[in-house]
């Protein structure tokens, strides 16, 4: 259905060019969307043409005029005065307001087709039947993009978006929860992933300055297929849970660089658990002190390197070498040894994982 802010629209910028006042009514001769003052004197002509069947009629003085919706009656139009211009104008915004129902249906079932595509709620046969039918091409390269916003129904993010995005017609924008907005993207020929992180960026960069909403934005895989945006939509969800959870500094996530957290994230939690208990007994890296984690998170950043290490933690060498032999004896575990090393961090990850999910299901 057409809003009757663009049916106002519509009749207005009418008015401005053929200076004919016009109204649309729908069956009942109640007004929608008008120029002319006092419109409900003409409610009792409006119902009598509804029943009638002619398509066009003289009333009152009044051309009138039926839109129809696939052979249903949706709206009547009343244009002022019976004279050959008034009708023709009347027929000029008849034959507008039906365009308009056209484009709003035809809207209405691309983006009825998107959800259902990303939900996987439609067979094989049938997404390439309706894509067809929309004028939709199934082999086009594209990429889902998930945005999640601070709160949700959150209407400004969802405009902003919209806007971005209004003149492409291969883009769609639509949302299947409330807090989240997804892109569906046409990768053009030539753009690569470093293309999909710049379209990511640009997405947090207006929303946070048009919409004042801090978001967070995942994209999946390209796919070359129409029937497989549902599988990039999914690796953007599991993006968007995995760097929440391993990489909650960053705004910006893509699902091909999640590494091990991905692994990680689909582990059953009696796996995990049992994990964690042969690597530290019944202590967990919680219950180390700050400066035990600070050593640990530098120390891999510098990849393993004591002197490096030392030096940016303001440190002698052997204070440093004192500390990761102390958690030697605490763990088992010389974190100067590649292998040992490999081992704590996925278990430093495990545990942020445990967490996480511990919180998330109070």
């Amino acid at each position: 259905m057409i809003s009757n802010q663009v049916l106002q629209a519509t009749i207005d910028g009418l008015k401005n060019i053929t200076r004919i006042d016009l109204c649309v009514m729908d069956t009942e001769g109640k007004s929608l969307a008008t120029t002319i003052d006092h419109v409900e004197e003409y409610e009792n002509a409006v119902m009598n043409f509804v029943d009638s069947q002619a398509d066009s009629q003289v009333l009152q003085g009044n051309q009138f005029f039926k839109v129809f919706d696939e052979h249903q009656l949706e709206y009547v139009i009343l244009a002022k005065g019976d004279s050959d211009d008034v009708y023709m104008v009347g027929k000029l915004a008849a034959f507008q307001i039906q365009n308009l129902l056209v484009a709003y249906k035809e809207r209405y079932d691309k983006d009825n087709f998107i959800k259902n595509l990303l939900l996987d709620n439609l067979l094989l046969v049938d997404i390439y039947n309706r894509a067809k039918k929309l004028h939709i091409e199934a082999q086009v390269k594209r990429v889902v993009f998930l945005v999640e916003t601070k709160h949700e129904k959150d209407a400004n993010a969802l405009e902003t978006v919209k806007g971005l995005y209004a003149g492409k017609t291969t883009d769609f924008i639509t949302q299947v929860d409330e807090k989240n907005i997804i892109l569906v993207k046409e990768v053009k020929a030539g753009e690569t992933y470093e293309d999909m992180e710049r379209t990511a960026k640009v997405l947090v960069d207006m929303l946070n300055t048009e919409a004042m909403t801090t978001v967070h934005v995942s994209y999946g895989t390209m796919v070359s297929e129409i029937k497989d945006v549902s599988r990039s939509y999914k690796e953007a969800k599991m993006a968007l849970d995995v760097g929440k959870i391993f990489y909650s500094d960053r705004n910006v996530i893509a699902y091909s660089s999640l590494g091990i957290g991905r692994l990680i994230y689909q582990l059953p939690m009696p796996l995990c658990k049992m994990f964690i208990k042969e690597i530290f007994g019944e202590n967990t890296p919680d219950e180390f002190d700050e400066e035990t984690i600070a050593t640990i998170n530098k120390f891999f950043e510098n990849s393993l390197n004591v002197s490096e290490t030392s030096r940016q933690l303001y440190i002698h060498r052997n204070t440093l070498v004192y500390r990761l032999d102390k958690l030697q004896k605490g763990t088992g575990l010389d974190l100067r040894v590649f292998d040992d090393a490999i081992t704590f961090k996925i278990a430093l990850m495990v545990v942020k994982y445990m967490n996480y999910m511990e919180n998330f299901e109070f």
